[in-house]
């Protein structure tokens, strides 16, 4: 039987197709990679003419392998492109090992074209890399956004889905890239178009880049109560200086005896060793993902000295900082 397609009526019709440039890194994130291309293809479907077209470049120019162990045949090197191009690099595990010597200096000289260059989940890492980001508002996925702000001082870090900040673009990862698309189709072709690509793809709630991309605090941990939810969010919020129980229930109307209560009955944890847990959390990113010194994540999750830094480690995660650090490397080079 042949598949029928609906034809959409597109606002505009351009002289030519416009073409995406998809670079693909060692590692790369498949989910983050097929939801933009995808978009593109249905786009075209939709509105019964090639609206845009693709290549899909990296280094070497002959194949590159996603995290779930694809091979993904290239159609061609890190090649020059035309100021018409838009490039998206393709992010995904170990970003920092991806972001080659040779990857910077290329986006940086297409860069200078004026082109419109994006990163699609981890991929902001190689455009702050390359200055490319410098003073513009940018996002990553929430797992690499400590290291991220740790290490990138003058981008200005949001959360949400995916960002737009003149001839940049972030995303957060995964599905984010459909919104990111959507955005572009819809700024192209118009909402009637966007929304039809949506629909093909089951995607019901189109998100913005207002919306963010973590769950709110009640719906991660599972419990609808306001002021538990707050209390969280400042402890959230303040890793590198934490604020002691007493503070934090004095901040939402509560004695420090029922903050306990309400952490024991909800959490089934004291404050103090919840808040422990997000700050040992941190510095377990920033230790895999960073080239931090010890002494350094420790005092950027609170931690006034390095021996105290190990004990709460060792006890969380049953190895030390250093040893965790070490085991990591060791796997990523397998």
């Amino acid at each position: 039987m042949k598949e029928q397609r609906k034809v959409v009526d597109v606002e505009t019709k351009p002289l030519k197709p416009r073409r995406f440039v998809f670079v693909l890194v060692d590692n790369f994130t498949l989910l983050s990679f097929a939801s933009a291309l995808e978009s593109l293809r249905i786009a075209n479907r939709m509105a019964g003419q090639d609206l845009y077209t693709w290549r899909l470049i990296g280094e070497g120019g002959e194949t590159m392998t996603c995290s779930a162990g694809t091979s993904f045949q290239l159609d061609g090197d890190l090649d020059e492109l035309t100021r018409d191009d838009t490039v998206l690099i393709c992010g995904g595990i170990n970003m920092q090992a991806a972001t080659t010597k040779r990857l910077l200096g290329w986006v940086r000289r297409e860069a200078r074209k004026g082109l419109l260059v994006g990163g699609l989940c981890t991929a902001a890492f190689a455009l702050a890399k390359a200055g490319l980001l410098d003073g513009k508002k940018a996002t990553i996925h929430w797992e690499n956004s400590d290291s991220f702000a740790e290490e990138f001082e003058d981008v200005v870090l949001t959360k949400s889905v995916f960002v737009i900040d003149g001839n940049r673009m972030t995303t957060a990862g995964g599905t984010s890239s459909i919104d990111l698309m959507l955005k572009l189709i819809a700024d192209d072709h118009g909402e009637d178009l966007a929304n039809s690509v949506a629909d093909q793809l089951i995607y019901s709630s189109i998100r913005t880049d207002q919306d963010t991309q973590r769950l709110s605090v009640p719906t991660r941990i599972g419990v609808r109560h306001p002021k538990l939810s707050q209390v969280i969010q400042m402890m959230e919020q303040n890793i590198e200086e934490p604020i002691s129980p007493s503070v934090l229930a004095k901040d939402v109307g509560m004695s420090t005896r029922q903050l306990e209560r309400l952490f024991r009955r909800y959490l089934n944890r004291s404050p103090k060793r919840y808040y422990m847990e997000l700050r040992l959390q941190k510095a377990r990113n920033l230790l895999m993902q960073t080239d931090m010194s010890v002494i350094n994540v420790a005092l950027a999750c609170g931690f006034a000295s390095p021996s105290h830094f190990s004990k709460c480690y060792r006890a969380h995660y049953d190895t030390t900082p250093y040893r965790e650090r070490g085991s990591h490397a060791a796997r990523l080079s397998v």
